[in-house]
């Protein structure tokens, strides 16, 4: 037997074995993860490590197409009026499924509608975020300057009706106190903004605030969590720093489908997505950015989305955010 024979034969073999591991009701062709992100954000540099490890356990491409602008409409709109079988998924964030129906009068789809979960991610809190060199050194100086009746406090964010805007809305609820709030455009524009002491105070997270705490701009005084963040074990909770108990600022990031995706076809493929998010490389990646993988079944998005309408439909009557 030849040379080329035998590298034929093994290349068959490969591709049986790939094909294998395929799930059930995808069509021939690559995989399209479609991301509402931009490139090299947190999500889409996440949604680019499970598509790596998904590639290599299906023998098949898996590819990722940022799609970023208008509030995740250009995203989903590509996925929801695909084909439903398993070949088009989107990468979403709690404002696209929680957020975005509350605050949009019009809105070009509807997460129950349009759209079907496939996995959760991960979840990530948000840190209390103030410049390096100002006054606040502990949540406690924060926190007294809210009661003082000079200057009032401002908190920022980097969209009106974004989940930092409304968890910081929650929290200034929580605290019983009135902060001005300063949106920004960017989320670059925001943290420069608490550097420099233009703005008090803004959330943030490990992702998109952390190179300014390790440039020594920002610090972190406290995580919105229940826990210390492993990623920064030394800083304390809101209820450890001096913040009454109960109050979070979390955020989450999910796979999508369209709607008419079958069950098994998810089952698959929410499977792969779990296989990937316990390994070992990637969950030292997910630390890099401070995000908890969370493997589990596609319910827990659909709970993550019911919960969190409700609690920012709360806040939302408090803080009137309105978009044509």
């Amino acid at each position: 037997m030849t040379g080329k024979s035998l590298l034929a034969i093994a290349l068959l073999a490969l591709a049986s074995a790939a094909s294998a591991e395929a799930p059930a009701g995808l069509s021939p062709g690559p995989v399209r993860i479609t991301s509402t992100l931009p490139t090299g954000s947190g999500p889409d540099t996440v949604a680019r490590v499970i598509a790596e490890k998904m590639q290599a356990k299906w023998g098949r491409a898996v590819v990722v197409d940022a799609k970023p602008g208008g509030a995740g409409v250009v995203a989903i709109n590509v996925v929801k009026s695909a084909p439903p079988t398993g070949n088009d998924l989107v990468v979403t964030d709690v404002g696209n499924l929680s957020i975005n129906p509350l605050i949009f009068k019009k809105l070009a789809y509807d997460p129950e509608k349009d759209l079907t979960p496939v996995a959760l991610l991960y979840k990530t809190a948000f840190f209390i975020t103030v410049s390096a060199d100002g006054p606040f050194k502990t949540l406690k100086d924060l926190l007294a300057a809210t009661a003082g009746k000079g200057k009032p406090i401002t908190y920022g964010s980097n969209a009106v009706g974004g989940p930092i805007h409304l968890a910081s809305a929650r929290l200034e609820g929580a605290l019983g106190v009135e902060m001005t709030h300063v949106p920004y455009k960017e989320t670059s524009q925001l943290y420069a903004a608490v550097s420099t002491g233009e703005v008090d105070w803004a959330f943030g997270s490990i992702a998109t605030a952390g190179p300014l705490v390790r440039s020594s701009k920002l610090r972190f005084l406290a995580i919105a969590d229940s826990a210390r963040s492993p990623a920064m074990p030394d800083v304390p909770t809101l209820a450890e720093a001096g913040a009454p108990k109960g109050i979070d600022a979390l955020t989450w990031v999910a796979l999508m489908a369209p709607r008419a995706t079958p069950a098994a076809t998810v089952g698959e493929i929410n499977k792969a997505v779990n296989d990937a998010l316990v390994q070992p490389d990637v969950k030292e990646r997910f630390a890099t950015f401070g995000f908890i993988a969370s493997p589990g079944p596609a319910q827990q998005v659909t709970d993550l989305m019911q919960g969190d309408r409700a609690r920012y439909a709360e806040v939302l009557k408090r803080v009137k955010v309105s978009v044509d």
